[in-house]
């Protein structure tokens, strides 16, 4: 183990260096003319995982290739299955980065690109952990598979049927995903707990067409007006959600968790002050934290509807759609949230108008437990390398692929990730700081040797 260190730390540079050259590829997978990009970016990271002594390949599906890798030359030692994504989010609005977001830079000890913490440069941490310990120990200390897709950053569509049906395939011990973050600076975080996902649309209907309002005002329904009466009656003023029998499978948190969060390094109003908002809205008799992590909630996302051009055009609508989302907590499921979602909307709809509700996409809600060998082993090899015992916190997003390992291959998945709460995620000049690249290959390292013994 301590030589695999040291061989990665004495590769530093050529590692920074092949990790530029996979970010310079413009994997978009939401952009259908980068198609060739996210193909590219498959290919190049399964050539690189071939060349390590992996048996590689790339899997097409409808949309965007996945990518398999295995070496299991350790019988009878444990088997992981890492997890990571090699496609990234739109660059856009490309005038407000400091540098190209496919020419990678380095300034002030970060790394900016996307892509550069979300995901490549973090799943980049494992393909080095498994290259410093074959060059210097000939072997891992445990099977290794690794599933890398293209399709994240869209909600992981062909993942959903992928893994239950490769089953036997991707059968291992513990998954390790490094798609995260520290909670703070130098602060080591395992993440116990992902919320889960119901993406929803709602679409009103009214008259055949648009109607002038001056002939039909009064007399015909407004699809828009309707819509924003159904989304006004969603929450109450205190933000608590009306859906009847929507929080009535809501697990709390225990005592203990509740104690160690409320340990954390966490000022609330500093928490306003970087989303900019005097006051943080929400149900008020639970601390932020657990708002975010352990609460349900409910978001618009959009509307859509009438005229909003400049000038003046006095319609009434005749058709509007709102997207709504809401992040879920053990024990709520997904389906059953939906209907009723479903029931409650169309029984808030006023006269003259139709309401049609789709489900477009969701997630169950996943909680790993801390005393799980695979985390505990984590655990370790964190302190290891960061001098301090970890911190364990939940995420309020969704990573649908963890739902899907604990579903399908019923494992624990070690949730180790290095970026930091600024990275800019999905936003302008996204970064990854060198510091957290350089330990989390150790940090995987250490993880390979202790969990498997």
């Amino acid at each position: 183990m301590d030589q695999a260190v040291a061989y990665a730390r004495e590769q530093d540079g050529r590692f920074l260096a092949e990790l530029i050259e996979f970010l310079r590829i413009p994997s978009v997978s939401t952009a259908p003319e980068r198609g060739g990009d996210v193909a590219r970016a498959a290919a190049w990271i399964a050539g690189h995982l071939e060349r390590l002594g992996f048996r590689s390949r790339v899997e097409p599906t409808d949309l965007h290739p996945i990518v398999r890798a295995d070496w299991l030359g350790a019988p009878g030692r444990p088997t992981v299955l890492c997890y990571g994504h090699y496609d990234v989010q739109p660059p856009d609005p490309l005038d407000l980065w400091n540098s190209p977001p496919f020419e990678p830079t380095v300034e002030q000890g970060a790394l900016y690109a996307r892509g550069a913490s979300d995901d490549k440069g973090q799943l980049f941490t494992h393909v080095k952990a498994v290259e410093a310990i074959l060059r210097t120990a000939g072997s891992l200390p445990v099977n290794v598979k690794f599933l890398l897709e293209g399709e994240e950053e869209i909600g992981s569509p062909s993942l959903a049927t992928y893994v239950p049906r490769h089953r036997r395939a991707l059968a291992a011990d513990a998954a390790l995903v490094s798609d995260g973050a520290l909670f703070a600076p130098g602060l080591p975080t395992l993440t116990t707990g992902l919320r889960g996902l119901l993406y929803a649309e709602i679409e009103v209907s009214g008259a055949r067409c648009d109607l002038h309002s001056g002939q039909y005002g009064g007399a015909a329904p407004n699809a828009l007006g309707a819509l924003a009466q159904i989304l006004a009656a969603l929450k109450d003023r205190q933000g608590r959600i009306r859906i009847p029998g929507y929080y009535g499978r809501v697990r709390p948190p225990d005592d203990a968790e509740r104690s160690a969060w409320a340990r954390l390094p966490f000022d609330e109003v500093a928490f306003c002050n970087v989303i900019g908002v005097a006051v943080a809205p929400g149900e008020e008799a639970y601390p932020i934290l657990e708002r975010l992590w352990a609460r349900p909630t409910l978001d618009v996302h959009g509307i859509a509807g009438g005229f909003a051009g400049i000038g003046m055009k006095t319609v009434i609508p005749s058709r509007a759609t709102a997207k709504v989302s809401m992040r879920l907590v053990p024990d709520q499921r997904p389906e059953r949230i939906f209907k009723q979602l479903e029931r409650f909307v169309r029984r808030q709809a006023p006269p003259g108008v139709r309401v049609e509700v789709r489900h477009l996409a969701s997630t169950p809600p996943v909680v790993v437990s801390p005393d799980a060998p695979a985390v505990r082993a984590a655990a370790r090899s964190l302190e290891a390398v960061f001098g301090v015992p970890p911190v364990y916190t939940r995420s309020g997003g969704s990573i649908p692929v963890v739902s899907a390992f604990d579903r399908s291959l019923k494992i624990s998945t070690v949730m180790m990730g290095f970026g930091l709460p600024d990275d800019n995620l999905h936003a302008p000049n996204e970064k990854f700081a060198l510091v957290n690249f350089r330990q989390g290959i150790e940090a995987a390292i250490r993880f390979f040797h202790e969990f498997g013994g």
